[in-house]
């Protein structure tokens, strides 16, 4: 079921403390001299009506590139705080979240969890396996799941998952990639600012 632009938010996921990578902000890594939020919010500009970047650091910096972030409204809630922003914050029927450290996410990644939802949404399965921060969310549903989950701390991203009855979209011979580690960084060929 294709899904219209106007109907999409696209979430960037940037909120993460990046502790492997010696505190560095990953939505402002280099990547052939782009930024990562800026390639990201960039290759899906045309699919989504509406971009927001869940960041907890620096937040001025996201509007100097005309972008709108959030900030996680409780603290150390881990991916499901992001989340949580993000759903507040977003202005459309459907959320698309991607990890604003994916080496390897594009429009496509819209059509492959279209594909396979029936209305509740989808999550990636790529040859690593589970990736449930490359997600469609049906805004709706997620955000009736997120209150009782954070008000008792069930912090699984793939709990929520299965309580909404997301389906598993598998990305055959595909990784979609991350930066974790300084040798993550090294293999992506990526630039890193100093450390915060």
């Amino acid at each position: 079921m294709p899904i219209a632009p106007a109907d999409l938010t696209l979430g960037l996921l940037a909120g993460g403390r990046a502790t492997r990578l010696g505190g560095r902000d990953k939505a402002w890594l280099r990547r052939d001299g782009e930024f990562q939020v800026l390639r990201l919010a960039q290759a899906f500009a045309p699919r989504a009506g509406q971009t927001l970047v869940s960041a907890n650091r620096d937040l001025p910096r996201y509007a100097q590139h005309g972008l709108r972030a959030v900030a996680d409204r409780s603290p150390d809630l881990g991916p499901l705080g992001g989340l949580d922003a993000l759903a507040a914050a977003a202005a459309t029927p459907w959320l698309l979240t991607v990890p604003v450290d994916a080496l390897q996410a594009g429009p496509w990644l819209l059509d492959a969890l279209a594909a396979v939802q029936a209305g509740q949404g989808a999550y990636a399965v790529d040859d690593d396996g589970v990736q449930p921060l490359f997600a469609l969310w049906p805004l709706a549903p997620l955000r009736a799941a997120l209150a009782p989950a954070l008000a008792e701390r069930r912090l699984a991203v793939r709990a929520l998952q299965a309580g909404i009855g997301m389906a598993a979209a598998p990305l055959a011979g595909l990784r979609l990639g991350n930066l974790n580690t300084p040798a993550d960084l090294a293999a992506a060929g990526i630039l890193a600012d100093p450390p915060a």
